[in-house]
């Protein structure tokens, strides 16, 4: 790719400012997607934090589910934070009735796992391939990962209490994901991360 890769972020539903404003620290081009053919015209996704039963929705009702999945089945990178993460995972343990993920991710996630609101919490967390202190982690109604399969490395497993040793942060091919938001604490290490993938997709 001569050009530098546009990013997108799923912007119908989350936390969608703060995803754009990292990744421009990143120095990469970002932009909201809301259409199918804003969706085409990106090279990777940002499927950010919020309501994943919510998201699922608005996807459909937005005629983005089937472009989207489609993208992801081409091989077009994305990253999931928390409701994202959720929205990669092919199973999901305490979904919502009829709700639907994007799939791509080999892994089986549960939803709040961590808790309701009250329950938030910060932790710094060692982050494979991510040189530099432990990156400080936001849990906000978060999900973990129960389980991997064989093509899926992790990155990050959490360190508390029930939580102890618990999958929070996932690669599989070009596709990331975190049960925590990086975009909120303002360290960007986990978008280079991901841009990193996107420029390596490309090439």
């Amino acid at each position: 790719m001569s050009r530098d890769p546009l990013v997108g972020v799923l912007a119908v539903q989350g936390d969608v400012r703060e995803h754009l404003s990292v990744l421009a620290e990143c120095g990469v081009l970002a932009r909201p997607v809301r259409r199918p053919a804003e969706l085409a015209g990106v090279d990777a996704l940002v499927l950010p934090g919020g309501e994943s039963t919510t998201i699922d929705k608005l996807t459909r009702a937005f005629e983005l589910r089937e472009p989207l999945v489609q993208r992801l089945k081409e091989g077009m990178p994305a990253y999931g934070s928390c409701a994202g993460m959720i929205l990669l995972a092919d199973r999901v343990v305490d979904a919502v009735a009829g709700q639907l993920t994007l799939g791509g991710l080999d892994i089986t996630v549960r939803r709040n796992a961590f808790g309701r609101q009250v329950d938030s919490f910060e932790q710094d967390l060692a982050f494979a391939g991510v040189d530099g202190p432990p990156v400080r982690a936001v849990f906000i109604r978060a999900p973990w990962v129960e389980q991997v399969g064989d093509s899926v490395e992790v990155l990050a497993t959490a360190r508390t209490g029930e939580a102890d040793a618990r999958i929070v942060a996932v690669r599989q091919g070009n596709l990331l994901a975190t049960s925590f938001h990086p975009e909120i604490t303002g360290d960007v290490r986990v978008h280079r991360f991901f841009v990193e993938m996107v420029r390596r997709a490309a090439d």
